[in-house]
C-alpha cells in the first residue's frame, strides 16, 4: 500500500498543493499529515486528494475548531497520538512530536512525526521506521518535502517539493 505522508504546512497553499498533486498522481491509496496545518485556509486545498485522509493537530494550530469543522468532508483529524490500522495490517502511529514512550511506541510498524521540519527516515532495531517527512512549508529550511510510504515491503523515501508539481499535467503521464 502506497501512504503519502506530509506535514508542517504552516499555510503555504502552494506547496499543500504540490503536495496532494504529487500524490493523486503517485496513486496514493492513504495520506497522513503530522500536524501544524495552522489554519483552516488550507482546507480546500486538500479537498483534492483522491484518497484516504488522517491527520494529527501539531503544536502551532490557530483555529482547530474551524480545520475540525473543514476536514469533516476530507477525512479524519484528532489530536494526537494516533494508531492507524491499514488495510494490509500495517500499524502505524501519528503524532506531531515524537514522544520517546516506549510502551505507546510498542505496537507500531511504522511511526510518523513531525515538529522538527528535518525530513528523516530511520528503521530502528526491531525493524519500525520512523518517518519524518520534513516541512511541507519549505518556511525554515528552504526545502520542501513529502514522504512515501510503501507498507510492502515496508520502505519510505523522502520527495522534495518542486514547482513542477503545482500542475497535474506535467507529472501525470498524457494519453492521446
Amino acid at each position: 500500500m502506497r501512504i503519502g505522508i506530509f506535514g508542517d504546512a504552516h499555510d503555504h497553499l502552494d506547496h499543500v498543493v504540490q503536495a496532494v498533486n504529487l500524490f493523486n498522481a503517485i496513486g496514493c491509496e492513504m495520506v497522513l499529515f503530522a500536524g501544524d496545518f495552522v489554519s483552516p485556509i488550507i482546507v480546500p486545498k486538500l479537498r483534492r486528494l483522491e484518497c484516504g485522509f488522517v491527520g494529527c493537530f501539531g503544536d502551532n494550530e490557530g483555529n482547530r475548531l474551524g480545520i475540525e469543522g473543514g476536514m469533516r468532508v476530507v477525512g479524519d483529524v484528532a489530536a494526537p497520538p494516533i494508531g492507524v490500522r491499514v488495510k494490509d495490517g500495517t500499524r502505524i502511529l501519528l503524532m506531531h512530536i515524537l514522544c520517546q514512550d516506549q510502551e505507546l511506541l510498542e505496537g507500531a510498524d511504522v511511526i510518523v512525526s513531525a515538529h522538527t521540519h528535518r525530513p528523516t527516515i530511520v528503521k530502528d532495531k526491531r525493524g519500525r521506521l520512523f518517518i519524518n517527512p520534513g516541512e511541507t512549508s519549505g518556511w525554515t529550511y528552504r526545502k520542501p518535502s513529502v514522504a512515501v510510504l510503501e507498507t510492502a515491503p515496508l520502505s519510505a523515501e523522502i520527495i522534495p517539493l518542486t514547482p513542477q508539481f503545482l500542475s497535474l499535467d506535467q507529472i501525470r503521464p498524457q494519453t492521446v
